[in-house]
């Protein structure tokens, strides 16, 4: 849907912003809002950096525990995450509160609607001016030095409230949109699982025969198969592990290390890997990975499975990834799709160790029980979940590319009516005529 432009645009003399319409000012925002500084510890209405979802400007509740005192802020304040990674994070109060963390809190005075200015401050352009400017080199913030110092396009209060009324509209149907595709990516993650536990559990053949498995969590299997703890299923010479405690820092050009936040698709090269001491790596030589191998997260992220490529042969990981090296009497695709169902990956992580960190135990992992079809059938099942998989993963592809045009759609949309690109006064009128 296209909207119109106003008649007439005048130079703003800010490159970022370019032309606006002529009967807007310019002016700095200092100039539109003012920084609130008044400490207090009276934990009513807390809001802290997790309490803001990013870019929309929605309020979160969270199990946050609060610590030291904040900055008051009263209804219609703006509280504006002044650090680099929450800049997107800007929260409108509609009650009176305390802000508790790295927030920069504005109040608007009389010149401009504060509904109007929190959408100011969602403008990517605006963002991307702020992340610049921002300092500081382990957590880089912005300073109300030079936020306040900005130019920034103000139109009449009539049309700042009828432009956020128009926002509020549109990207309320924009987020209809995007809830909806969210809501297919989990339907088919969960349709995904279910494919793959099936196939892993109860076989190819729905006539085939069954047997109990005298497993509770797995149930009846075919009754020509197996259940095998996986070490039964690896080489005896390379037994399931874990790798280096300790990799230090980042070397650069030192020997690759796999942690467990790796062990994704798309993180599996040696690009995405940081690099440790050979001297640090060497103790731990049992644990170097080779092609065909498989590693699986056991910390954090549990149950992340890959197959090592190539061009990690000789790498090694850290103490978050355990290698299991299949022995070659087994299919190793199989044996990847087997560690990812859900019977599997609950089991193991119902023994999960760690309050802070979850992690699965090395002597858990090797005992789990594995349904173990004859080779042949887990030729066959692997083959099945490599083609069934694959349109589940063109599916969510699809989706997620679908939630980013709608999410650059709602973006460029704030950004066009905050900064006059569209006249907005008269939509509403001829949406209701």
């Amino acid at each position: 849907m296209s909207f119109p432009r106003y008649p007439t645009y005048k130079a703003s003399g800010v490159e970022w912003l370019g032309e606006v319409p002529a009967h807007w000012e310019v002016k700095k925002f200092k100039y539109s809002l003012c920084l609130m500084t008044e400490k207090t510890d009276r934990r009513a209405n807390p809001v802290a950096l997790e309490n803001i979802e990013s870019w929309t400007g929605r309020f979160i509740i969270t199990e946050t525990e609060f610590q030291g005192d904040g900055v008051a802020f009263n209804a219609g304040d703006i509280l504006f995450g002044k650090l680099r990674p929450y800049l997107a994070k800007v929260y409108q109060a509609d009650s009176p509160g305390e802000a508790v963390g790295d927030f920069l809190v504005l109040r608007p005075n009389a010149s401009i609607v504060s509904h109007f200015s929190q959408y100011q401050m969602l403008n990517r352009d605006f963002i991307d001016i702020v992340d610049g400017s921002t300092f500081g080199s382990k957590m880089p913030r912005a300073s109300w030095e030079f936020v306040g110092g900005l130019k920034l396009s103000l139109p009449p209060l009539d049309e700042q409230t009828a432009i956020a009324g128009f926002l509020d509209r549109e990207t309320a149907k924009i987020d209809a949109l995007v809830a909806e595709q969210q809501r297919l990516v989990e339907l088919l993650k969960e349709k995904r699982q279910a494919v793959i536990s099936h196939a892993v559990t109860k076989g190819l053949n729905p006539a085939a025969p069954m047997k109990p498995s005298g497993i509770a969590w797995l149930g009846d299997i075919p009754s020509h198969w197996a259940v095998k703890p996986l070490q039964f299923l690896t080489d005896p010479k390379r037994q399931i592990m874990y790798g280096i405690v300790l990799p230090g820092p980042d070397v650069g050009d030192g020997i690759p290390v796999l942690k467990g936040g790796n062990v994704k698709p798309s993180r599996m090269n040696l690009d995405s890997m940081a690099r440790t001491t050979p001297e640090i790596e060497a103790p731990y030589a049992r644990a170097r990975l080779k092609t065909g191998d498989l590693v699986y997260a056991i910390r954090g992220t549990i149950g992340d499975c890959e197959i090592v490529p190539a061009e990690m042969e000789g790498s090694n990981i850290t103490q978050d990834v355990a290698r299991v090296a299949i022995h070659g009497d087994n299919c190793l695709r199989w044996a990847r799709w087997a560690l990812l169902s859900s019977a599997v990956r609950e089991e193991l992580a119902c023994g999960s160790l760690g309050a802070a960190v979850r992690g699965v135990n090395i002597y858990d992992l090797k005992k789990v029980l594995i349904p173990t079809p004859p080779v042949e059938e887990q030729k066959q099942i692997s083959f099945y979940l490599d083609a069934e998989t694959a349109k589940f993963d063109v599916l969510t592809a699809e989706a997620q590319r679908a939630i980013e045009l709608l999410q650059e759609r709602r973006s460029a949309l704030i950004s066009a009516a905050v900064t006059g690109k569209i006249d907005v006064r008269n939509i509403k009128v001829k949406e209701t005529a």
